[in-house]
Formats: structure tokens, C-alpha cells, sequence
């Protein structure tokens, strides 16, 4: 997996129980493909998010939103990261475009308070 691959993962519920398997976006660095572990962002359908400059909107009515492979209109919350095994990903969905890339920073950006 590359970082803006938009992946299926079994993603970790907050209060520990077992989760449930949804889309994320990895943001780990290409640099650190060789560990078992992969830092992701939430995918959510949930579009009242999609203002927060912590958060991406995917408009999936785009070229660039179809390359992601989400079948909805979706938001990548910069405010969720989780880490799980990268042997866990059930699937890569598609990839973020390097303009959405760009975007994706940005929101990271702010939900980790980085100049």
C-alpha cells in the first residue's frame, strides 16, 4: 500500500470493541512500506464534516472522486487516525488523486495543529 491508497480495513471501534469494516485513507509515509503497521484516516458517508478544514470532501461524481473507488459521497476525517496491521487491509479501494494528496496534507495539517 502507497499513502492515498483508499483502502477496506477492519477499523478499530473508539472504545475498543472490534470495529467494523469500512473505507480508510493511508497516510503513513511511503518511506515506511516495509512495517507491519499503516497509520489510516476515517472514511465516513457522514457529510456534515465535510466543512471542517480537518476534514477532505470526496465527491465521487468526479473524475478524481471515481479514481478513489468510494460509490458514495464521502469525507476523510483527519481527526480519526488509527494504526492497524497492514495485514488486515482487506482491499485497496482505488487511490487519491496528487491534487487530493495535496488537500489530504492540509487537513492534516490542521487536525495536528503543524505549521
Amino acid at each position: 500500500m502507497n499513502r492515498g491508497d483508499v483502502i477496506l480495513v477492519r477499523f478499530p471501534h473508539p472504545s475498543g470493541l472490534r470495529g467494523k469494516k469500512r473505507p480508510a485513507v493511508a497516510v503513513q509515509s511511503d518511506a515506511y512500506t516495509g512495517v507491519s503497521t499503516l497509520v489510516v484516516a476515517e472514511v465516513t458517508k457522514n457529510l456534515t464534516m465535510a466543512s471542517d478544514p480537518a476534514c477532505l470532501f470526496i465527491d465521487t461524481s468526479t473524475p478524481e472522486g471515481r479514481a478513489t473507488g468510494l460509490v458514495r459521497d464521502s469525507v476523510v476525517s483527519c481527526l480519526v487516525l488509527v494504526t492497524v496491521y497492514a495485514d488486515t487491509v482487506a482491499q485497496v479501494l482505488g487511490t487519491l488523486s496528487p491534487a487530493m494528496k495535496q488537500k489530504l496534507d492540509e487537513c492534516l495539517k490542521v487536525a495536528l495543529g503543524l505549521p
